[in-house]
């Protein structure tokens, strides 16, 4: 069974102990901090760091679109992009029109520089962007995508209700008319992320994720959704 945002328990495998306040988790100083160790380690040792959910989040979202056949030239925009490991993964397939963006400098140095060890350069754009504020992007995109990031919105200390309609409303303004939204979460059910999303976006697939049972309830610890953008 998940719990509701206010848990944050699975919200990144193996980080130490301090990643795990609710109230540190939405805080934007939080995230430079990890970033500004990540990055140094990385140039230290050549770690790229947290794969948020592990690398089967990616590959989930990679095989979707690949058995959509959605175009290689598809624009693509990855929310919260962190480490941008999920651009690589998609340039690796083919993709060539990727876009990613994080409020922490420090972690588009990281994924800048792991795009350019992996050779995937040429068909990644990175931008230091508050997705619910600086950015805005001179066009909509086809597919927006959100591996924890709206997770950690919904922990923002300083108000996490109006960030979380500051968010859809960004996601509204960043997607085409009937664009698709692919979003991995491990503190919101499929049941709450319809509540969330429901009045603007359409679901379209549920993505499968690992099952776990205990004490007789079956339930997951992260959910994967696919909606489709009905909002004007």
């Amino acid at each position: 069974m998940q719990h509701a945002a206010v848990s944050s328990n699975h919200i990144v495998d193996n980080m130490s102990e301090d990643a795990f306040s609710p109230s540190a988790l939405g805080t934007k100083e939080h995230w430079d901090t990890v970033y500004s160790r990540e990055l140094k380690t990385f140039q230290e040792y050549g770690d790229e760091g947290e794969i948020w959910f592990g690398e089967g989040s990616m590959t989930r979202v990679v095989r979707w679109l690949n058995a959509q056949k959605a175009p290689l030239t598809t624009s693509i925009v990855d929310i919260g992009t962190g480490n941008g490991m999920l651009l690589v993964e998609l340039a690796k397939s083919g993709y060539s029109n990727l876009l990613g963006i994080d409020y922490c400098s420090d972690a588009i140095a990281l994924a800048r520089n792991i795009c350019d060890k992996e050779g995937v350069s040429p068909s990644v754009t990175l931008q230091v962007a508050d997705f619910l504020g600086s950015f805005s992007p001179s066009e909509q995109f086809d597919i927006a995508l959100d591996k924890g990031t709206f997770d950690a919105v919904s922990l923002d200390p300083s108000g996490s209700e109006e960030k979380r309609k500051q968010y859809l409303q960004s996601l509204c303004r960043s997607l085409k008319p009937n664009g698709i939204f692919i979003i991995t979460s491990c503190n919101w059910t499929k049941k709450e992320l319809l509540e969330q999303f429901g009045n603007e976006f359409e679901v379209l697939d549920e993505l499968p994720t690992p099952a776990f049972t205990f004490g007789g309830h079956s339930g997951r610890s992260v959910t994967a959704l696919v909606f489709r953008r009905t909002c004007s």
